[in-house]
């Protein structure tokens, strides 16, 4: 029996086709720019001293609004997802009803509520247990449901590190004096370049000067000795 391979070829795409994938990959471009982005800002962690209190910043965004914004703060703890305080804020002009859960019911203060699209709260009498991350939630439902969530690290510790700066302050030392050589270096040149130039023009003119003499002199001998009286003739 012959076995008989049909090749199959590969679709094309029509141009109403090609407009269609076109127009579809703008739209979901644009849709996932309108995405939900939560931030705890541009520096992710906080060293804070026992005993202290802390504020644990977080701010929403989204590019066609909210409606019924539901947000939480969780604390990992090794693992374990403990929730802190949640809340749904039903436009963004509104002041939410936080809930605040167990051990934090005394020690959290919600911050963000008289501050549009913020939703930072405060910490109180920070433990060395609280160390740790802690991860702000939100969910759009006006975005068919897009979530996101952004982390910020908590760092206690005894007391605050000295930060030394003998190397910077040699370094800044080093960089300055080198920089206040060159500088000199470059006024020393400019100058004796200016100097040179003035002596090699004044030499010029002394050179001309004395060329004008010298054939002043040879011209006013000359003619002393060029003039003869002329014999008279008999």
């Amino acid at each position: 029996m012959e076995v008989r391979w049909i090749g199959v070829e590969h679709l094309r795409q029509d141009p109403p086709h090609a407009a269609f994938s076109f127009i579809f990959s703008l739209l979901l471009g644009a849709w996932s720019a309108q995405a939900l982005e939560m931030s705890v800002g541009k520096i992710p962690f906080l060293e804070a001293v026992n005993g202290s209190t802390v504020m644990l910043p977080c701010t929403y965004a989204s590019c066609i609004g909210i409606k019924n914004l539901y947000f939480s703060w969780q604390f990992n703890d090794n693992g374990t997802m403990q929730k802190i305080c949640d809340s749904v804020i039903p436009t963004e002009d509104a002041k939410p009803d936080v809930k605040k859960y167990k051990e934090y019911n005394e020690r959290v203060e919600f911050v963000g509520k008289n501050i549009k699209n913020n939703i930072s709260i405060v910490l109180w009498n920070i433990t060395f247990e609280d160390g740790g991350q802690y991860i702000c939630f939100g969910r759009n439902p006006k975005e068919k449901d897009k979530n996101h969530s952004a982390i910020f690290n908590l760092i206690v510790v005894d007391e605050l590190r000295v930060v030394d700066n003998t190397l910077t302050i040699i370094i800044a030392s080093a960089v300055g004096g080198a920089i206040a050589l060159l500088m000199g270096f470059m006024l020393l040149k400019n100058l004796t370049l200016f100097v040179l130039a003035k002596l090699e023009e004044k030499n010029k003119e002394c050179l001309v000067s004395s060329s004008g003499i010298d054939n002043t002199e040879n011209g006013l001998s000359g003619s002393k000795a060029d003039s003869k009286p002329t014999p008279k003739k008999k």
